[in-house]
């Protein structure tokens, strides 16, 4: 949460970055992170984690701009990005792959909305200290 506070990709969903889920009635667009477990991974003198974060944008806009603008702020913000760690080092972050895109209908305050949905996955590997 602390790398997107005043981020352009914050300052666009109006601040509405979550994690886990959006709160009901979340006003249009919005980001939801979560953590996707991974296997730890060890070496002979070190120990790292792998982390899989998955980032979720959502867009009521009819057209792509809004949405493909969201996602070319969340690839400039993590896009190999550096990260302060409390009790790990970065080892690195890195985006797997095009973004998953989906359309799906959603009930809002005014009725079923077609809503742009792109899920874009991103790997941590932190060493231990």
């Amino acid at each position: 949460m602390t790398k997107t506070t005043g981020s352009t990709l914050s300052s666009n969903v109006g601040g509405r970055i979550y994690f886990e889920e959006a709160p009901e009635g979340t006003e249009y667009p919005y980001v939801v992170f979560l953590n996707i477990p991974r296997e730890l991974e060890k070496t002979f003198s070190e120990d790292y984690e792998i982390y899989q974060i998955q980032f979720s944008l959502f867009s009521i806009s009819k057209g792509l701009t809004e949405i493909t603008t969201m996602y070319s702020n969340l690839q400039t913000l993590f896009d190999e990005c550096s990260l302060s760690i409390t009790g790990g080092t970065l080892v690195w972050m890195k985006r797997l792959g095009s973004p998953q895109t989906m359309g799906e209908d959603h009930t809002t305050p005014s009725g079923t909305a077609k809503v742009h949905h792109w899920v874009v996955e991103y790997e941590i590997m932190i060493s231990l200290d």
